[in-house]
């Protein structure tokens, strides 16, 4: 559970902007939505090498 204590005298749009941050954080939101639906493990590995690929390929463009 997130507890963010209120200052005397601040804005409360401030104060959920501080909310929403350390939610984002926590990772809640991405893990709620990685348990929404069941994805294989043969595909969640397929997915990460894509990636790994990929952040390979921009590095060595970026090398050249």
């Amino acid at each position: 559970m997130l507890i963010i204590p209120i200052k005397e005298g601040e804005n409360i749009d401030r104060a959920l902007k501080r909310f929403k941050r350390k939610f984002d954080k926590t990772g809640a939101k991405r893990q709620l939505q990685n348990r929404k639906q069941f994805t294989k493990p043969s595909v969640e590995r397929r997915a990460q090498i894509q990636k790994a690929q990929y952040i390979q390929r921009l590095r060595d463009q970026e090398n050249i």
